[in-house]
């Protein structure tokens, strides 16, 4: 039997594009960029969401600083959030260098990646298969059906994005390669853009896979028939594809480790559960695929959601579907083709390897579907191309169907437009959802109505008792309420499950200083660090309370440990400054004390310190300069102007400091100190 083009070499099958149908060509392109911009568009006017988003961006400092080389060097040496993905963390510090923290600028990355993605998926499809409008409708769908929404209007899924950006090019470079004689400049363009997915998101893994799918059909590198030879056939094209097997075994090998604190374990999400639980995502995401309504960021996973009878139903139509495309491979190999790029594809997120409680999520679907958009549209094609009005028919229901994803998107997009919107319609959507409850009452928190908060979080712990991070946002709640004694037992309950939470040592750390209980808040301080060293928060906190206990020696050393990590942090800066003042250090104390105001130069306080440092060491004119700064800041500042008045004193200028005296006591009539220097003052001759 006549073999299909070895690996390397020209396909005689091959047809190009027709050079009529360019300008058509172009034009999809522009619609499918304006169908994106229409659909997603209105993310530029929304915010961020507290969905990851904090630890992708406006609160990871390593992001907010821009694209910087120290910045570059973390992206690439560490895994953080539970991924290792230097160049989308580069994405985000990019966009923090050229929008700050706007948001809209963020999501506008975020949507022309996407419509970039829509468009090379249309002319590889065309490239690879000279079908015009199949490809079109495939890429029209990608790109504005509901299911992408979560990938695109989620800053945090810029993963999804920018690795569906490099995977569309891999397939448009392999298909070079593929169809002209072997060059290793064209092979070397395939390893090194499906190097550049894998470092935006390690899920393109199965992308050798898919690239084997291709050359079945359309790049028919593989006979379409079964035959004995096929096995000789196939060698060479897994052996080429060797080095980008070995790639995604290297990302998976930095993937496991770095995802190994958000994986379940099996007493969590016993196998059973797991394996039930894949055979009806794989279901249900047809279904969302067909009727996709009902979208929610989260979705809960529990046993007695999965029965055997739906897990049965679910497999049977699997195998059903799986026998169909297998019978059709000859007639209708691309069936064979969608099929396994949709299974294959999802097979690392389909949760046998469970990352998280969830039982599914739309994002994983951004790519796998492409493969059941071409099994339906060349399968439509197929059928109504031997009808009469096949086409114009085809046509009609193809634009009725973009009209209908395209509306359905549009109103998915909006419940993205903030943190409220997207929970209150999480909880509209969806049953027994814990982590919207959760999420709803960290919205409500921040809105500062803690009741309602407290309502939520205490709704979260009903569907899941040992919901730790729902315990300590209602401890937190509760301490915001003043409810400390409520607090603590939610504290110490949580504790009972996760004793290793930093931020939740820190928070009951301040509940006890705000009792006066130094000596318990110094402990619960040092726990945190114990866990996060880096904790500069709480570098802070610990110095203040050692700093009330008098114990300046220590507090100084943690202030310096909290600089350290944060060079700019001004408060720091400030009140290392006092506790150096309270040691008699003054010259120390007067440099940190520039220090902090530099940073902040309308800190009053600060400029109070300094004056007072300065007159410590009978520098009373300078002193007198800083107590007129912080006096032009806050004219309402009852000690700086008693500061002055001491300091206009020093000086012999006793009816200016009167002046003053008076100005502090109009201020604060109770002012003991400056009633006796009024005093003082007015009986000096």
């Amino acid at each position: 039997m006549k073999s299909v083009s070895a690996p390397g070499k020209t396909n005689p099958e091959s047809v190009s594009p027709h050079e009529p149908q360019t300008r058509l060509a172009i034009g999809i392109c522009l619609l499918l960029a304006v169908a994106v911009f229409m659909v997603f568009g209105q993310t530029l006017h929304h915010e961020f969401v507290n969905l990851d988003d904090e630890d992708y961006v406006y609160e990871n400092t390593e992001v907010i600083r821009g694209l910087t080389l120290p910045g570059i060097t973390w992206a690439l040496t560490h895994s953080y959030a539970s991924n290792w993905h230097p160049l989308t963390w580069i994405s985000h510090m990019l966009d923090c260098q050229l929008y700050g923290l706007n948001p809209g600028g963020h999501h506008l990355t975020s949507v022309v990646l996407h419509a970039t993605a829509a468009i090379l998926l249309f002319l590889v499809l065309w490239r690879m298969t000279s079908a015009l409008w199949p490809s079109a409708f495939v890429a029209a769908v990608f790109a504005i059906h509901p299911l992408r929404v979560e990938s695109v209007a989620w800053v945090s899924e810029r993963k999804d994005v920018l690795s569906g950006l490099f995977f569309m090019l891999t397939l448009a470079a392999y298909v070079r390669y593929a169809r002209h004689v072997f060059s290793l400049g064209r092979y070397l363009t395939v390893v090194l853009c499906f190097t550049l997915g894998l470092l935006s998101k390690p899920m393109l893994v199965t992308l050798p896979f898919v690239l084997l799918l291709l050359d079945y059909w359309p790049l028919r590198r593989i006979p379409p028939t079964a035959c004995p030879s096929l096995l000789d056939e196939l060698r060479p094209l897994v052996v080429e594809k060797i080095p980008l097997f070995a790639l995604s075994a290297a990302s998976c090998a930095v993937t496991i480790p770095a995802q190994r604190g958000a994986v379940t374990t099996i007493s969590q999400v016993p196998v059973a559960l797991r394996v039930g639980n894949a055979v009806v995502s794989y279901v249900v995401y047809l279904g969302q695929m067909v009727w996709p309504v009902r979208l929610a960021p989260f979705y809960p996973l529990f046993a007695n959601d999965l029965p055997m009878w739906k897990v049965g139903l679910a497999l049977l139509l699997l195998v059903g579907i799986s026998a169909g495309v297998i019978l059709q491979r000859r007639k209708r190999p691309y069936l064979l083709v969608g099929w396994l790029w949709y299974v294959g594809m999802l097979a690392p997120v389909i949760g046998l390897l469970q990352v998280g409680n969830q039982a599914r999520a739309d994002r994983y679907t951004y790519l796998p579907q492409i493969g059941v958009y071409l099994l339906v549209a060349w399968g439509a094609r197929d059928i109504f191309s031997s009808r009469r009005h096949g086409r114009l028919v085809l046509g009609a229901l193809s634009l009725a169907v973009i009209a209908t994803l395209m509306v359905c998107a549009t109103i998915q997009t909006s419940y993205w437009r903030n943190s409220e919107a997207l929970w209150v319609h999480a909880l509209s959507c969806t049953s027994r959802n814990y982590a919207a409850y959760n999420n709803l009452g960290i919205v409500l928190s921040g809105q500062g109505r803690p009741a309602q908060a407290i309502d939520d979080y205490q709704k979260a712990l009903e569907i899941m008792s040992d919901f730790v991070e729902a315990r300590f946002n209602l401890a937190n709640a509760l301490a915001a309420q003043g409810r400390s004694a409520e607090a603590i037992e939610q504290y110490q309950r949580a504790f009972e499950l996760a004793p290793d939470n930093a931020e939740a040592h820190s928070r009951l750390g301040t509940v006890f200083l705000g009792q006066g209980r130094r000596a318990e808040a110094i402990d619960q301080y040092q726990k945190a660090l114990e866990t996060k060293p880096d904790f500069v928060e709480v570098r802070y906190n610990l110095a203040n309370a050692l700093a009330a206990q008098g114990r300046f020696g220590e507090a100084i050393e943690q202030y310096e440990q909290a600089l350290r990590i944060n060079p700019r942090y001004e408060q720091a800066l400030n009140n290392l400054a006092n506790a150096l003042a309270a040691q008699s250090r003054f010259a120390e104390a007067i440099e940190q004390y520039r220090k902090a105001i530099a940073l902040k130069p309308d800190n009053a306080e600060a400029h109070n310190n300094l004056g007072t440092a300065l007159s410590r060491q009978g520098r009373s004119a300078e002193a007198t300069e800083q107590y007129q700064k912080a006096l032009e800041i806050r004219p309402d500042f009852a000690e700086a102007h008693y500061n002055l008045a001491n300091a206009l004193a020093a000086q012999g200028r006793l009816a200016e400091a009167i002046q003053q005296y008076e100005e502090t006591l109009r201020i604060r009539p109770d002012f003991v100190r400056a009633q006796n220097a009024l005093a003082r003052a007015r009986a000096v001759p």
